[in-house]
């Protein structure tokens, strides 16, 4: 296979792609691009797992804090961005390395999607979110399955957010996100790296991630949020974290029913990630973190260079 090279990590939330991706990038000499959907977000740090000042500093990272929280990034902007910054490392001579846990941006990436370059349209994605809200979201996802039936098939009727997009781009373009996100040839060599663990092991690490998230400061973070006057309706604040401090914040909720809560809907995203992934796998070549080390990680990439 020919064209430049281009690593891609990925995993799922808590695997521990961060560190991996640090000594790889410091071996490599190269930046790390995210794949993270929420760390696009600014003044979003803690909640989100980013890169420390001090992990930024040892290694550079790219496609992180692109937005304000009360702004939008649609896929075909990340990808634009995401495409953008792999050509800047090939043209200084340096390996992409792309890592992160959002799936839809890696698949996009690698596969080549052409995404629609669609404006959002306010009043429509009002007029959907209502639906969503009156009628139930499995009823909104039911319109969707009767526009776009493979896309349907693919997203779950909880995930709203994406349900509307689908729907907005259909009744927008006339075409269907299944048509607009057909692969294309993508001029990169790709080595797909999937780190893993067992999921008991996974789970009682992004528990105790969770509880390092209180102790390092995340209520005062949403605090701050709130106190710059960012909406608590607004989706980066739904994210996982964010959505269950504001209930605490509310009084909806004690801290600990908060934290049990944070941790309950990890585990369920993780799982959401794996089905993910496995639904496409281009070739990842799978590691047991639990076993491996990331000197074999460097090692498995060294060897794909050089051949």
């Amino acid at each position: 296979m020919t064209g430049s090279p281009l690593i891609i990590v990925v995993g799922p939330t808590a695997v521990g792609k961060t560190a991996t991706a640090i000594e790889l990038a410091q071996h490599l000499q190269t930046d790390i691009l995210s794949a993270d959907s929420r760390q696009i977000y600014r003044y979003m740090d803690i909640g989100t797992a980013k890169p420390t000042p001090e992990q930024q500093a040892a290694v550079p990272h790219q496609l992180i804090d692109l937005v304000d929280p009360d702004d939008t990034l649609s896929l075909a902007q990340y990808l634009r961005a995401a495409r953008a910054a792999i050509q800047q490392q090939h043209e200084a001579g340096r390996v992409a390395l792309l890592v992160g846990g959002t799936g839809q941006y890696i698949t996009a990436v690698e596969a080549g999607w052409s995404v629609p370059e669609v404006p959002p349209n306010d009043a429509l994605r009002a007029e959907l979110e209502a639906f969503a809200r009156d009628e139930g979201a499995q009823a909104l996802h039911q319109r969707l399955a009767q526009l776009d039936p493979d896309y349907a098939a693919r997203t779950h009727p909880n995930n709203v957010r994406r349900v509307v997009r689908a729907l907005e781009v259909c009744l927008t373009t006339g075409s269907t996100m299944t048509v607009l996100q057909q692969q294309r040839p993508v001029p990169y060599r790709i080595l797909r790296l999937g780190l893993t663990l067992p999921r008991d092991q996974l789970y009682a690490r992004a528990d105790q991630r969770v509880l390092q998230m209180i102790e390092g400061g995340l209520v005062d973070e949403v605090k701050g949020l709130l106190a710059r006057g960012y909406a608590p309706s607004l989706p980066a604040l739904s994210s996982i974290g964010y959505q269950e401090i504001i209930a605490h914040l509310d009084g909806q909720m004690t801290l600990e029913e908060a934290i049990a809560r944070i941790q309950f809907n990890t585990h369920d995203f993780i799982r959401r990630q794996e089905v993910w992934f496995r639904g496409h796998d281009y070739g990842i070549l799978w590691h047991n973190m639990d076993v491996t080390t990331n000197q074999t990680i460097i090692d498995v990439v060294q060897k794909w260079l050089s051949e």
